[in-house]
């Protein structure tokens, strides 16, 4: 592996700079000898804070070693107990999930409890375009109507203000489960079991909706367990492939907890065991479901393309399916849907991106971007790839009948969820809430501007002090350098993303001499060192940027950043470099 002369890199194609990642020499070697790594997986750990005691619970995650007694959340051992109770009565239990991959995971995973006791469970989720977010009046009082007095509320129910007041009016009893920001009130329940309510601090903050699923379900079976209460088919480990798929798809950090779940639920979801994941994976073209990005770029999409798209069902109902052959045909919908919003994603990011150009012109530290009849279903998709483009917090509303509602995405260090809660709180929004990266809100149209203006005030201070973060590597390789091996050493720190961010390196002699354009605007190519070795590349969304123009200069010396791919295909393992950034040699 080269200096950090090599990897500390201006005048790049992105417009960031490059630089080597510290990390303490001394460290690194000394987690590579006790534990006997590569130095370079060392050096990887040591730049991520790792000490060489800690560093096998990393590499092999278990459960019970980082999770902690759920107890501690509020709320948690009434509602083990009243769960407890339904079981044993077989009582009716209604089941309100969201409509996007955490929500219909967390239904799926207490469904799939439920039946292990014999109960079947009624499970509504809310139709996005007609119906909204979450918990609504209607949804519970049809719940109370066919029989549910006990309902859970699963990754929404926080902000359910007036809903949970006529369910409470009427006797029904909801318990809440869910992980996002909540108001200094909370609404009227059984009880709300949210590592993010203002009245309790918990090491369990992360977790996604259905992460918090899991620790309510395990509390209620223990309750269970303590009752002499055994689940004739339960088994709520089998169920970590759902937790480990909620849990990437909502891109909550992969560090503690989650990691745990994401690692053994990976182990799951490689055993091929659920019809609806193998199902899922035949239609996006996988052979087996093995890695994290195959959950959340393959596999997540097309799970939301149902709440997208008028079907908020289809999603749960892929999840649950026993059969394989409804397994593959609820599969083969879902991919039809998707392929139909992405056309429709790529028409409205187009619309997009004119309408927030003046505010980049303006230098505005918040992107907005609202259009008339905008559809609802990929407000959030298209702001996320704003906030991709343009590296700054953005907001997608469609405006209907006066009334303005959609989406944002936020970047590392302004907590987009606080922000929406504060504006509603002072009177701009109807509706809103989230969590820090991402936020939903609903507003009339003419109180738009004084949004703006209040979201440009909180975001200034955070916002306006940061100059372009620099692209951190951890590493440079000449291309001979990047084997197979090199990148299953490198697999062993998995699951990647926000939290355990995954290693990059820089190819110091690298030269481009194939390229062509692959699936919608991928640059796939040819990477050749200067003295050995080659290896496939791929830019992902790369063929109108100026990192697209940069590959199709084949022959000519060339530095790349990006990360190291180990890719399986037809039972053979071979090596990939994704790129992110170039640079002149």
């Amino acid at each position: 592996m080269r200096s950090g002369r090599s990897v500390n890199v201006e005048g790049t194609v992105s417009g960031r700079s490059w630089r080597l990642r510290p990390a303490d020499p001394a460290r690194a070697i000394a987690i590579a000898q006790r534990h006997g790594l590569p130095e370079i997986l060392g050096r990887v750990l040591a730049a991520r804070g790792l000490e060489p005691a800690a560093v096998p619970s990393f590499l092999e995650p278990r459960l019970r070693d980082v999770l902690p007694d759920p107890s501690h959340l509020a709320d948690l051992d009434r509602v083990a107990a009243r769960l407890a109770d339904a079981v044993e009565a077989r009582e009716r239990i209604g089941l309100v999930g969201d409509y996007d991959v955490d929500g219909a995971t967390s239904t799926a995973l207490a469904a799939s409890w439920l039946r292990g006791f014999g109960i079947e469970p009624e499970i509504a989720i809310p139709d996005r375009l007609s119906e909204g977010y979450g918990a609504s009046a209607a949804i519970l009082d049809r719940l109370a109507r066919a029989g549910c007095r006990l309902v859970m509320t699963l990754d929404n129910g926080t902000s359910a203000f007036a809903a949970l007041a006529a369910a409470a009016a009427r006797g029904q009893e909801v318990i809440v489960v869910d992980h996002h920001a909540a108001e200094a009130r909370l609404p009227p329940a059984f009880g709300i079991v949210n590592p993010n309510r203002p009245d309790q601090e918990s090491p369990l903050a992360h977790l996604a909706a259905v992460g918090v699923t899991f620790v309510v379900l395990a509390a209620a079976e223990r309750e269970l367990r303590r009752r002499a209460v055994v689940a004739p088919r339960s088994d709520l480990l089998a169920q970590l492939d759902l937790v480990a798929l909620g849990t990437i798809c909502d891109v909550v950090p992969l560090d503690g907890v989650n990691r745990a779940f994401v690692r053994q639920g990976l182990k799951v979801a490689a055993r091929n065991a659920r019809p609806g994941l193998a199902a899922l994976a035949v239609a996006a073209g996988l052979e087996a479901v093995e890695q994290t990005w195959h959950l959340g770029f393959l596999l997540g999409p097309r799970l939301n393309a149902g709440g997208r798209l008028g079907e908020p069902l289809l999603a749960t109902r892929l999840l649950l399916a026993e059969h394989p052959e409804e397994a593959r045909l609820l599969a083969e919908r879902l991919d039809r849907l998707n392929s139909q919003r992405q056309d429709i994603e790529r028409r409205l990011l187009a619309a997009a991106e004119a309408a927030v150009q003046p505010q980049l012109d303006a230098d505005e530290p918040i992107l907005l971007a609202a259009g008339q009849g905008w559809h609802p279903g990929v407000l959030g998709i298209v702001a996320s790839r704003l906030v991709d483009r343009y590296a700054r917090p953005a907001f997608v509303l469609s405006l209907v009948d006066g009334v303005a509602k959609g989406s944002g995405r936020s970047v590392a260090g302004l907590d987009l969820g606080a922000l929406v809660i504060a504006a509603k709180e002072t009177g701009l929004l109807r509706e809103g809430g989230g969590h820090p990266m991402a936020a939903g809100l609903t507003a009339e149209i003419g109180r738009l501007e004084a949004f703006k203006a209040f979201a440009r005030e909180r975001a200034q201070p955070v916002l306006g002090e940061a100059e372009v973060t620099p692209l951190e590597l951890d590493g440079a390789l000449a291309v001979a350098g990047v084997t197979t091996e090199l990148a299953a050493s490198l697999d062993r720190l998995s699951p990647f993303g926000p939290g355990n961010e995954e290693p990059r390196f820089c190819l110091t002699d690298a030269r481009i001499v194939e390229t062509r354009e692959v699936g919608r605007g991928h640059v796939s190519c040819v990477i050749a060192g200067t003295a050995a070795g080659r290896i496939r590349g791929i830019a992902f969304r790369a063929r109108d940027k100026a990192l697209g123009g940069a590959l199709a200069r084949r022959g000519e010396p060339v530095r790349l950043a990006g990360r190291i791919k180990l890719e399986r295909y037809r039972g053979e393992e071979r090596v990939g470099f994704e790129i992110e950034d170039a640079a002149a040699a």
